[in-house]
């Protein structure tokens, strides 16, 4: 099996990020609320003062093999507030291409991002997953996260488009 690199992704990583955000999207059938483009990536996340960070899961070739590191997967996240707890970080996506799950890459993102939160002085890991995502919900559990919906009834809201601008008065 070949071996996998978890590290922090680089401005030339953005394409790899995006089409890897589009796969998400379409295993969630949401492709056509993607609306990010890849320099947008580019100017959220590599600035002066990053919207987001984002670590990449790659497959690095054997010795002697032609071709250089593939990205596979992707975990973007970014840091939150709590009035109640302080310090969170936020796990936007979590994403592996099929053809590489059942190896533990999801898992060696989602640890790092985990480690990320403690060097960082967060008390709280959050993210999200579809009700009918089972295997996700499954894999969070085993890996210790509690099911907010579950425990606290917690439901989660958005403003969007024409809805946030009637709210913001514009």
């Amino acid at each position: 099996m070949a071996s996998v690199r978890i590290r922090e992704a680089k401005e030339g990583d953005c394409g790899d990020i995006l089409r890897l955000i589009r796969e998400l999207a379409e295993f969630e059938k949401l492709l056509d609320q993607v609306k990010i483009s890849e320099e947008a990536l580019r100017a959220d996340g590599f600035g002066e003062n990053p919207f987001y960070h984002c670590l990449v899961a790659e497959i690095l070739p054997a010795p002697g093999e032609p071709l250089g590191p593939c990205v596979v997967g992707y975990g973007l996240y970014y840091f939150i507030y709590s009035t109640w707890k302080g310090r969170n970080i936020y796990l936007e996506d979590v994403y592996v291409m099929p053809e590489y799950r059942g190896q533990g890459i999801g898992s060696k993102i989602i640890k790092k991002v985990a480690e990320v939160a403690l060097d960082k002085g967060c008390s709280q890991f959050r993210l999200a997953v579809l009700n009918w995502n089972q295997k996700a919900i499954d894999l969070y559990k085993a890996l210790g996260a509690q099911d907010l919906t579950e425990a606290e009834g917690w439901h989660s809201f958005r403003f969007e488009g024409e809805a946030m601008r009637k709210l913001a008065g514009k």
